[in-house]
């Protein structure tokens, strides 16, 4: 197939994006245009062919990335109750899109998730134990996430993917219903469960540098370590509102306003740290890019 070795390819850089009315996608076409790299976003729908292949010969791109897909509204609940409109774009399109930049010798960067494992007896909660990019997916309790996990497995076959498993996304954009910390801050009860998460304000420039770097296969994509929902309110307290004041409740009490029980895990990051060794554990990286920007000065 001849995809580009490791380094970077000769003609200048030309990203096509999916997914820019999503948060993931607004922000990378935020990100070259800072960086002064031409990109354009695709129009077409992920589950149609045709439509693709006249985006890629309209843009003749130098990379792909998708960050479209449906996460729910307002959250992964929806998908339960729209299982064909969750596979046609995560399932179908996803793999529409991989197949077409295999055909076109093109590499497709991946915004996939994390939340396909949970705890388990080999990686127990707080044993600093993660799930490494080759293990199987044992977390199957939304249909959001069982079709990730499907999606993902298939993927492993397109030797052009470069799957990037992010989870709980968080930016320095505390205004922004996505955020993670926005959504914590704003629930009446929060359970209290370390995570691997994923700080975009850092790791969103990596993603780019991934591109340029050629590099292909699953990416454990979340800053090293784990921080639990009372660690980051904390933070937030301290940092952003000293009377800001929460309520937690335990996974039975949780399980009881939700329809779709959620993923709880931490993810190895070793493999994205070797070939980054910059990348700030999750805890400094939650200070440098969230809270220090953010801090509220007593006027």
């Amino acid at each position: 197939m001849g995809f580009p070795a490791n380094g970077s390819s000769e003609k200048p850089l030309k990203f096509l994006i999916y997914g820019r009315t999503g948060w993931i996608g607004g922000l990378l076409g935020k990100l070259c245009e800072a960086k002064g790299i031409d990109f354009e976003y695709g129009s077409g729908r992920l589950e149609n062919r045709i439509s693709l292949e006249s985006d890629i010969a309209s843009v003749n791109p130098t990379h792909v990335f998708n960050a479209a897909g449906v996460t729910g509204r307002p959250n992964v609940d929806w998908c339960e109750s729209h299982k064909v409109e969750t596979i046609r774009t995560n399932v179908v399109g996803t793999l529409t899109l991989a197949d077409v930049c295999r055909e076109k010798g093109l590499i497709l960067i991946n915004y996939a998730t994390g939340c396909i494992f949970e705890y388990d007896e080999a990686h127990p909660i707080g044993s600093g134990i993660g799930f490494k990019e080759e293990d199987t997916p044992n977390f199957t309790g939304s249909f959001y996430s069982k079709t990730k996990a499907m999606v993902e497995e298939l993927l492993k076959n397109y030797e052009n993917v470069c799957t990037l498993r992010v989870r709980m996304p968080i930016s320095s954009d505390l205004t922004n219903p996505r955020n993670f910390i926005t959504k914590i801050t704003r629930y009446d009860k929060v359970v209290n469960i370390p995570n691997s998460m994923t700080i975009l304000d850092e790791l969103l420039p990596i993603s780019i540098e991934m591109g340029k770097r050629n590099l292909t296969g699953i990416w454990n994509f979340t800053n090293p370590g784990v921080v639990s929902h009372n660690e980051i309110l904390e933070m937030y307290r301290d940092h952003i509102d000293p009377s800001f004041t929460w309520k937690n409740f335990d996974l039975e009490e949780q399980a009881k306003v939700i329809i779709a029980p959620r993923s709880n895990n931490e993810l190895d990051a070793n493999k994205l740290k070797t070939e980054f060794p910059e990348l700030l554990s999750i805890k400094e990286s939650l200070i440098k890019y969230v809270f220090e920007p953010n801090k509220k000065t007593a006027s």
